[in-house]
């Protein structure tokens, strides 16, 4: 394998005249060893460091420091997070796009898995009219002009995460000893997003001049 002890090892040997050692040499072999050692901690540590490098393929807490290179606060690490998690998430952020409907519902959908609602009071698509798109009365919403640069949302907290429906210690349904109830890991709870991750999110894709009012639900 390229850069183990025995690659490194081969490579010095290489270089040495055949002519001065017997093929077998023991005491040449140990301390070719001992250099080959530490050459192929070296390039290990290359191959480590190279890797930090870019976003996709960095690792522990080389991810954190450009979590807070690029995106501030914003995109921290959840308990018990996988580098691969986290490192998906970072770069949704960092390349997500922005200040448009459909970035947001992107921005939201990517964080919890379910589409929000978007009602505009300005979007003849979304009010609707009389006998036009979705009629008096059948659905849609009133229109307003006293609404400009705002627009009505309703966004959904995930609910596939592994530990979402079963009950707490002593809580039902599920109590202690009491079905649907199991131990959950740190990694299991992982996927857990909060209303204040939701709101920071919307905040970062709409335009700095529109209001979202905004409603979060199960």
């Amino acid at each position: 394998m390229i850069g183990d002890v025995a690659d490194m090892t081969g490579r010095i040997k290489q270089m040495l005249p055949a002519r001065w050692f017997a093929d077998d040499a023991p005491v040449l072999g140990a301390v070719l060893s001992g250099l080959g050692q530490a050459w192929a901690s070296l390039y290990a540590l290359l191959q480590q460091v190279k890797a930090q490098t870019r976003i996709f393929t960095a690792t522990g807490i080389f991810l954190d420091i450009a979590s807070q290179d690029y995106c501030d606060t914003e995109v921290p690490r959840r308990a018990g997070e996988a580098d691969m998690a986290f490192s998906a998430r970072l770069r949704t952020k960092m390349l997500a796009p922005r200040a448009t409907r459909a970035g947001l519902i992107a921005a939201l959908t990517s964080l919890t898995g379910r589409s929000p609602v978007v009602f505009e009071p300005l979007n003849p698509s979304d009010t609707g009219g009389y006998n036009v798109y979705a009629g008096y009365g059948v659905a849609g919403g009133y229109g307003s002009f006293l609404m400009p640069y705002q627009f009505l949302l309703t966004a959904y907290r995930p609910n596939d995460l592994p530990a979402n429906h079963a009950g707490g210690y002593d809580t039902g349904p599920g109590g202690y000893e009491e079905a649907p109830m199991f131990y959950a890991s740190a990694a299991e709870l992982a996927g857990n997003v909060s209303d204040a991750e939701i709101y920071a999110t919307i905040a970062s894709v709409i335009p700095t001049s529109s209001i979202a009012w905004t409603k979060i639900t199960n």
